[in-house]
């Protein structure tokens, strides 16, 4: 999707997209007593993201009005601005779109994120699509946004445009299915990073083996794919400054191990690797936008398989860190695998701050379903950082409680701990387990995503699919703690 804009409307034939904040507005009068009336009979009252589509006789012109609600922030009615149109006009034969801002005090910022929404709703993966119809093929390829404030086209080439190829990627990685996405070929689709200035290593399993991280091990034996980590570093701060961290959740296919899941909506289990997914979305847009800052990304990639040397319930691993674990569930193998890559990080890069991303619990949908990611930190401060990005960004959170009842849940009667509790408080048990690795002193957080990498309806800023949840809002989360 081409994204432009223009003091004044183009030649050529293109839809005219008109925002309305509410039915009696000068706009909507201006266009005259027929679509004035057309928008009453349809009961248009100017709600965001509610569009009215007309034509106009005149030159058979399409016209499309947006509503832009009352009382809503900025960026929020720009984001549902932006997308509505999308929605509406992808696969609708017209290729050109034009937004006409003009008179609505849209700043260059707003009018940017206009574009942002546009493009990352315009997203599509058919790859795989042999027999795709004419009329289901996308035919919008071009939006202009006129009556932009000042820089509005350099605030998009430099702020946002970045941020829309980083979840491009993590959604193109997400969507893949899982003969074509592994530990390996993950590794091989992101490889192109590098050509951004990001410094790229991987650790294959027989280098994890050396290092004792017999957890993430312990989840990737029963598979025939070799694990790996994924180490990126982007170095765009000062010299000798300690990194924030980013460790993502990399489990390409989750059966369930001996622990196997039902059959019915296992083919799902592909998206769990959202979380590692989310991270290099997130290095992409960092370093295509030159971020002052300095991050390194840790990625622990597996396929937790059922076969005859697979882990079974009970045995009991090692983990990197030296604590043992009495592997319960094998299905509970996303911490697991955190676990190693949080001691890997630690260990090697001395981070002062910590965020791990996993699409890690079913019980995560209970409490908050697809609304929310859940934030679960001991640190108050952190905790407001990541609210106030996840805001800003439209990836949404909720802090959900961590406390001494909860850890308590996860001993063991024969080992440091076990990787389950009981049913209730599943996610926050699950976070409890990750934060016995992490050292003192270092600010952690863990988002449990699990309800929100992958969508079976659409939203504002995606269709049904993968989302690409987390690049917003880690990019946005690094603007504001770690860059000058």
């Amino acid at each position: 999707m081409q994204v432009s804009f223009a003091d004044r409307l183009p030649d050529g034939d293109f839809a005219l997209v008109l925002p309305a904040d509410r039915v009696d507005a000068d706009a909507i009068k201006a266009l005259g007593d027929g679509p004035a009336a057309t928008l009453k009979l349809q009961r248009f009252d100017g709600d965001a993201g509610s569009a009215v589509e007309l034509f106009q006789s005149a030159g058979a012109k399409r016209l499309l009005v947006v509503g832009t609600g009352k009382g809503i922030a900025p960026a929020a009615a720009a984001e549902k601005l932006g997308g509505t149109v999308v929605a509406r006009l992808l696969t609708s034969g017209a290729a050109h779109a034009v937004i006409d801002l003009t008179g609505l005090g849209y700043d260059a910022d707003a009018a940017a994120r206009v574009g942002l929404s546009a493009a990352l709703r315009s997203w599509r993966y058919d790859r795989y699509r042999t027999k795709l119809k004419d009329k289901h093929k996308p035919t919008l390829e071009k939006v202009t946004i006129v009556g932009a404030g000042a820089g509005a086209q350099q605030r998009w080439e430099q702020r946002w445009q970045p941020v829309m190829e980083g979840v491009a990627l993590t959604r193109e990685l997400v969507t893949e299915p899982a003969n074509i996405i592994y530990p390996e070929t993950f590794v091989e689709r992101v490889r192109h990073l590098a050509d951004l200035g990001i410094e790229f290593e991987v650790l294959d399993g027989a280098a994890m083996k050396k290092l004792g991280m017999g957890a993430l091990l312990g989840v990737a034996q029963g598979s025939v794919r070799d694990p790996r980590l994924l180490i990126l570093r982007w170095n765009g701060g000062q010299d000798g400054d300690a990194p924030l961290a980013l460790v993502g959740k990399g489990v390409t296919f989750d059966t369930g191990g001996i622990s196997i899941k039902p059959a019915q909506g296992m083919e799902a289990m592909k998206w769990d690797m959202g979380g590692a997914g989310a991270v290099v979305g997130a290095f992409k847009a960092l370093a295509l936008r030159k971020a002052k800052a300095n991050v390194v990304g840790i990625c622990g990639l597996v396929e937790n398989m059922p076969s005859g040397n697979a882990q079974r319930p009970g045995d009991v691993v090692t983990t990197m860190s030296g604590q043992t674990v009495e592997v319960i569930n094998t299905d509970a193998e996303g911490r697991l695998v955190l676990a190693d890559a949080i001691t890997f990080v630690q260990r090697n890069y001395k981070p002062k701050t910590i965020v791990d991303l996993a699409t890690l619990t079913g019980a995560i949908l209970i409490s908050l379903g697809h609304e929310w990611g859940g934030l679960f930190t001991p640190d108050d401060g952190l905790a407001t950082q990541l609210l106030s990005a996840a805001d800003t960004s439209g990836d949404k959170l909720w802090r959900m409680p961590l406390g001494e009842p909860f850890d308590r849940l996860i001993d063991s009667p024969i080992a440091d701990m076990k990787n389950v509790g009981p049913r209730e408080g599943g996610s926050i048990t699950a976070a409890e387990f990750i934060k016995r690795f992490v050292d003192d002193g270092v600010r952690w957080a863990h988002l449990d995503i699990a309800g929100m990498a992958w969508s079976d309806k659409a939203g504002s800023t995606y269709d049904k699919g993968a989302t690409g949840f987390g690049v917003r809002l880690l990019d946005q989360f690094v603007a504001d703690t770690a860059e000058g």
